[in-house]
């Protein structure tokens, strides 16, 4: 089977594992110089194609993922593709070895796969690979009642420029929280840029930074994003009007209070009042809070990033 045809199967195969997915690739283009391989086994195929990330040391990106990206984004085709794949990855790592330095943190090889099409999860596991990162998605649901239910002692209003140092210590438990389950690395420079990230947002005549406070305390922390500036991740979903849920975050005091539940229920009237379609997010899967909190608000998983780090050990 040629790499046209390949394609053409793995575009079929995804439309009828989840309508959600695009029908184009969201992966392919985004980086510089790549690397195309493909393999065959009997009536299966594999297309992959390497692209190369980086984002210096001292830009907002370096917060949230490695300064280095080796990310392999694969088409299969046919009734068995797991062996297709497999040598597709160890291709990829024969690359990796010449390209990559070996034992470095901060960089990672990272293979999207749709959620809903677990075909060579088993290869990813047995070359060293774990599912660690998600993009959910929750389709907009305006049949529901109208505004979200109060909770007792819980206020949520735009974040103002006065909220500056606040924004910015919520933002920092994240990122402390998150860097447990391998995808956030603590940067020196952390506080400057988020800060100057922050500083950027606070005050706007539209509001995409909100702070919830309980009984008077500022304790949670929402951020999102509305179209047109969610055109770098409507891509990954098929879905006209896209919102983007930034983070959401609750301090440790106010864990279990009900101040996450007002931030999310919050967030979904502002998207259904803009008319979003859909509504992405990126969370941890590891993270004991925030995969059942997701799957509680309506959330649930359209693409799985499988991550190894450092790329080459």
């Amino acid at each position: 089977m040629n790499t046209e045809a390949t394609l053409a199967s793995h575009a079929g195969r995804l439309n009828s594992a989840d309508p959600l997915l695009p029908s184009a690739d969201p992966f392919a283009g985004h980086g510089g110089e790549a690397t195309a391989f493909d393999a065959r086994d009997g009536d299966s195929s594999a297309a992959g194609l390497a692209i190369r990330t980086e984002v210096a040391a001292n830009s907002r990106d370096s917060l949230w993922r490695a300064l280095v990206e080796h990310r392999l984004t694969v088409r299969l085709s046919g009734p068995a593709p797991a062996k297709s794949l497999a040598r597709i990855l160890t291709r990829w790592e024969d690359h990796l070895a010449e390209v990559a330095p070996r034992g470095d943190w901060d960089t990672a090889a990272v293979v999207p796969r749709p959620s809903r099409d677990p075909a060579g999860s088993a290869e990813l596991l047995r070359h060293g690979f774990a599912p660690v990162r998600v993009l959910a998605v929750r389709p907009a649901d305006r049949l529901t009642a109208p505004g979200p239910a109060a909770e007792p002692g819980v206020r949520i209003r735009p974040a103002e420029e006065g909220d500056l140092a606040t924004a910015v210590e919520l933002y920092t438990e994240l990122q402390r929280y998150d860097a447990q389950f391998g995808l956030v690395t603590l940067r020196e420079n952390a506080n400057q840029l988020l800060t100057e990230d922050l500083a950027g947002q606070l005050g706007r005549t539209e509001p995409t930074v909100w702070i919830a406070e309980l009984y008077g305390r500022p304790l949670g922390l929402l951020r999102l994003q509305f179209p047109p500036e969610t055109g770098w991740i409507a891509p990954y979903v098929s879905a006209d009007r896209v919102g983007y849920l930034s983070s959401l975050h609750v301090a440790e005091a106010a864990r279990s209070s009900g101040v996450g539940t007002a931030l999310a229920a919050h967030a979904h009237q502002l998207f259904d009042e803009v008319g979003v379609d859909a509504v992405l997010l990126h969370h941890a899967l590891a993270n004991p809070t925030s995969t059942p909190f997701w799957c509680g608000q309506g959330y649930r998983p359209l693409w799985t990033y499988w991550y190894r780090r450092p790329a080459v050990r």
